[in-house]
Formats: C-alpha cells, sequence, structure tokens
C-alpha cells in the first residue's frame, strides 16, 4: 500500500436491504447523536476485532482460559482501561459484548451521561466546536475513546461561554 491511500475503518453489512437491521441501526444511531451509519459500523469493526483477538488468545492455548489470560494480560488491560471491560471480567466476556459497549466509552456519550448536554447531538456539537476538554485538553473529536481514568477530568472549556451555569444552551438543572 502506498502513503496517501485511504482505506476504510470499517465494514459495510454484507446485505444492504434488511429492514429489521436498517431499524436496528437507526434506533442506535438516533440514541448515541451518531451523524450517520459509518460511525456505527466503525464501533462494529472495532467490536468484531475486539471479539477476533479474544478468539484468537483462547485458541492458541487450546481453549485454557488461564493460560489464554495471561498471554492476553495487555489486551485485557486495554480493554479495562478503555471501561469495555470491567475490572473483574476475562477474555470471555469479550465474546459477549455488544455494540453498545463500545459507543458508550465515545466522549460524545460520555458527556451527554455526565450532564454537560441535554441531548447527545447536542453533546456532539460542545465538543466539535470546542467547548469540552479532556485533562485540561481540547478534544474535538466525537468518537474519542475515554478512558476511565479521564472520566471525571471531562468539563467546559475554561474559556468556553458554555463554561457560565446560566448560559441558555445548558440543560436545566446542570451544574
Amino acid at each position: 500500500m502506498t502513503l496517501g491511500q485511504n482505506t476504510k475503518l470499517y465494514e459495510t453489512p454484507n446485505h444492504p436491504y434488511q429492514g429489521e437491521r436498517i431499524a436496528e441501526e437507526s434506533g442506535l444511531t438516533g440514541r448515541y447523536g451518531l451523524t450517520n451509519k459509518e460511525e456505527l459500523w466503525k464501533a462494529q469493526s472495532e467490536l468484531r476485532d475486539y471479539r477476533r483477538e479474544a478468539r484468537r488468545l483462547l485458541g492458541e492455548s487450546q481453549g485454557d482460559a488461564e493460560a489464554a489470560a495471561e498471554a492476553g494480560e495487555e489486551f485485557l488491560a486495554s480493554l479495562k482501561r478503555k471501561g469495555i471491560l470491567g475490572e473483574n471480567d476475562s477474555l470471555d466476556d469479550i465474546l459477549s459484548l455488544d455494540v453498545t459497549d463500545v459507543l458508550e466509552r465515545r466522549l460524545q456519550t460520555v458527556a451527554y451521561r455526565k450532564g454537560l448536554a441535554s441531548t447527545p447531538t447536542q453533546a456532539r456539537q460542545f465538543i466539535v466546536h470546542g467547548h469540552v476538554v479532556v485533562s485540561d485538553s481540547r478534544v474535538t473529536i466525537p468518537s474519542y475513546t475515554v478512558t476511565t481514568s479521564e472520566e471525571d477530568t471531562i468539563e467546559f472549556d475554561e474559556n468556553s461561554p458554555l463554561a457560565d451555569d446560566l448560559h441558555p444552551a445548558r440543560a436545566e438543572g446542570q451544574e
């Protein structure tokens, strides 16, 4: 591959016209404030990669979960740091993850759940317009994966007009 070539970071569905899948995707894009299904497909591809790695680790150790966990210690630690897995989860738990587990760790969703915005779409707008900081660094990418250690450091930029509690765009009843 030469530099400058575009490569997709996701796989599209094999059958483009399945009513049930389309309805499910539309529901998820609305619930998480995604701009299009491409963002959902990227999250699904990310989840697919996690599962593929878990299966590979389990396969290499011939189903011995302890040996697989030892071999995949870094991989497990990474998913726990990202908040996709809980502290007591193992490689087997990766196979039972859902795409919502990946979508819940997006900056857009975390900012909305934290109460910085009244809708996921508004959270996306605040992020893209540079009003939100993570660990005192401005992040303008709604799909940024928030680690568990960064979760408490998400707030409005002190120079943003939205930092004022009385700003009309702020959701009612927010701190």
